[in-house]
């Protein structure tokens, strides 16, 4: 976020505060959800708040940062990053949201409960009040819409749950056109994303938390009713076709790579030589994206990466033979490695069905490489 923007969201955070006189006005409260777009930062959706009363009409945005924040940029990849809330008035509501649709469900609050939320939210704008630290499953733009109407809507009743899903199942689905961030997903977040979550759970998801609020319930003169009075398209626009380049997939990338070291392996084998080109450009490869695990587990602050099982097969060890194969006094030491590797590597492959953690199908074959290496360096001489 520009400074300059920033500027205008506390101005008219002042005149919104000036705004709020009398706590009778006539509030009236709404969720928006926006669908999820044909980019990358916007496959997983977005929720607001729209609130209105005499002479305001605006939209709560929980998914806005500062940029310019200092050491933004690292304080994101550790996990640190603030994000903050900022009240956008009507006019500006819209803007950038050209083919993704906006649908904005009328909710059944009685005037104190809705004045409470208003409130909150004007509270929450303020310049001291505004941050909060972002996490992508626990605290994000649709969590902190979802705790304010639990906190503020005491007889709130979900519908019973239906299906049981995981975390790695939702982000899965928003990403099924995307399949690199599908397997950059499924190889760096650990095995607690394939746990069965709730109900509630499942709201970390802008879409399913509009799908879960419109069959919500609240108690009304001791009757239960719905939530969600009526529901309305602000934005239409079409559903993000499903359309997959076969050609550059993870998977049809990852069995090119193992044909071609399957290949060189095979010759390696005739001759009772390795390849060392070969071996360095795969421990390179496996060794920086183990370190990106390492990094992500022990050193970051985000949710669910630890533990990764896919660390059992790529990872940070790979700089041992970097370290090794250049020397002929190290021959033996180098081939004990891979022997210890490749039994490891070879291991988690049979007993995956058992692990309690989902791969992605493009990791199998470049699970196999290491052990086809491995079987290269036991037979050379």
């Amino acid at each position: 976020m520009r400074r300059f923007d920033y500027i205008l969201l506390l101005m008219s955070f002042a005149l919104t505060v000036q705004a709020v006189q009398a706590q009778n006005d006539s509030v009236s409260v709404k969720l928006v959800t926006l669908s999820p777009g044909d980019e990358v930062f916007s496959v997983f959706g977005h929720s607001e708040v729209r609130v209105t009363w005499e002479g305001n009409d605006l939209y709560f945005n929980y998914g806005v940062f500062d940029f310019d924040e200092p050491n933004f940029l690292l304080k994101f990849v550790l996990g640190n990053a603030d994000y903050m809330c900022v009240a956008m008035p009507k006019q500006f509501a819209h803007i950038g949201l050209d083919g993704r649709r906006m649908v904005e469900q009328d909710l059944n609050l009685t005037q104190e409960q809705a004045i409470k939320v208003r409130n909150h939210l004007l509270n929450n704008i303020h310049p001291l009040n505004s941050k909060y630290r972002y996490k992508y499953l626990g605290d994000n733009c649709a969590t902190r819409t979802r705790d304010i109407l639990e906190n503020f809507t005491d007889s709130l009743q979900y519908p019973a749950m239906t299906d049981t899903v995981t975390y790695r199942d939702m982000l899965a689905d928003c990403t099924r056109n995307f399949p690199w961030e599908h397997f950059g997903i499924d190889l760096l977040l650990g095995a607690d994303v394939d746990t069965v979550i709730t109900i509630r759970q499942q709201m970390f998801m802008p879409m399913a938390m509009m799908k879960v609020m419109a069959d919500a319930t609240v108690m009304r003169d001791g009757k239960r009713v719905p939530l969600v009075t009526a529901t309305h398209t602000e934005i239409e626009a079409n559903d993000v076709v499903d359309s997959i380049n076969w050609v550059t997939h993870p998977l049809t990338i990852a069995l090119i790579f193992l044909a071609l070291v399957t290949a060189v392996t095979i010759a390696d084998l005739k001759r009772h030589t390795v390849s060392r080109w070969l071996d360095f450009g795969v421990c390179t490869v496996y060794s920086m994206a183990g370190s990106i695990l390492f990094f992500l587990m022990f050193v970051c602050d985000r949710e669910a990466t630890f533990p990764n099982y896919n660390a059992l097969w790529v990872n940070m060890f790979y700089f041992i033979p970097l370290a090794l194969m250049w020397s002929r006094r190290t021959r033996k030491a180098l081939r004990y490695y891979y022997m210890a590797n490749g039994l490891v590597v070879a291991l988690t492959i049979i007993a995956w069905p058992v692990i309690p953690q989902v791969a992605n199908v493009a990791a199998f074959p470049l699970m196999i490489v290491p052990v086809l290496r491995a079987i290269a360096h036991m037979r050379a001489k």
